[in-house]
């Protein structure tokens, strides 16, 4: 009896820890998208905004929250199958390009290559829902509310640039 009890939790430490780690990488890229940003409201209230934009002030909850589930959604996938390498390979790819968005859009004002990035950056996050839907539905699931964010940031990223040509 005191075998099971030591093996149930050790694996519930090992289910926290994993959780805890793909929450803190997945944190650790939203910093470094963060640094990309450290501008963004200043530049923000500098352009031209499409009446669709949202306030300043609601990316950081909208993406918090956005981050949250993305880890969450991982966890799941590593959670639910031994072969989850690729899936986790993809959202970590994922993950590094939506850090490179923030540097791209609002530290180097590339409104062009910020599309482009933002377009490729949807284009894996789909690859990577599927292969999530593989292992875990629910987990592909937590990444709905974030594509469809992309979209719409996708949107409000071409539309800015189109209405700021001389600062994008």
């Amino acid at each position: 009896m005191e075998n099971n009890t030591a093996m149930h939790i050790t694996i519930l430490l090992r289910q926290v820890l994993m959780l805890l780690t793909l929450l803190a990488l997945t944190y650790l890229a939203a910093g470094i998208g963060a640094l990309g940003s450290i501008n963004a409201a200043n530049f923000y209230r500098e352009l031209q905004l499409p009446a669709f934009a949202p306030p300043g002030w609601l990316f950081g909850p909208v993406w918090t929250a956005l981050y949250t589930l993305m880890a969450i959604a991982a966890w799941l996938v590593w959670r639910s199958s031994k072969a989850h390498q690729l899936a986790l390979v993809l959202y970590f790819s994922q993950l590094c390009v939506n850090a490179l968005w923030s540097w791209v859009f609002f530290a180097w004002y590339q409104g062009a290559l910020a599309f482009i990035t933002i377009m490729l950056l949807m284009a894996l996050l789909l690859v990577t829902m599927l292969l999530f839907w593989k292992h875990n539905k629910l987990a592909a699931m937590l990444l709905l509310p974030y594509l469809l964010w992309l979209s719409f940031a996708a949107a409000l990223n071409f539309s800015i640039w189109q209405l700021n040509p001389g600062l994008l």
